[in-house]
C-alpha cells in the first residue's frame, strides 16, 4: 500500500502540550494527523445526518407505523 502525500502545514499549538508530548516522545506530526482526522470524519458524518434527515424521519415514520418490511423472517 503506498503512503498519503504529505503536505508541510503550520500549526498553532498550546506550549505545555507540545512540550508534554515531546516528553512522552509523542510524534505530534502523527497525533495532529489523527485528531484532525477524526475531527473530519464527525463533521462529514454530521453533514450527512443533516442532508440525510428527512429521508431517516421518513422512514422511521414508515417502520413505527408499519414494523420492520422482513420482520416476520427474523429469527431473534
Amino acid at each position: 500500500m503506498s503512503q498519503p502525500a504529505r503536505k508541510s502545514a503550520n500549526l498553532s499549538l498550546d506550549s505545555d502540550l507540545v512540550s508534554q508530548a515531546r516528553d512522552l516522545k509523542i510524534n505530534l506530526s502523527r497525533a495532529a494527523e489523527d485528531g484532525i482526522g477524526r475531527a473530519v470524519k464527525a463533521e462529514q458524518e454530521r453533514l450527512w445526518r443533516l442532508e440525510n434527515a428527512e429521508a431517516i424521519r421518513l422512514e422511521n415514520d414508515y417502520v413505527a407505523k408499519h414494523g420492520l418490511p422482513l420482520a416476520k423472517y427474523r429469527q431473534f
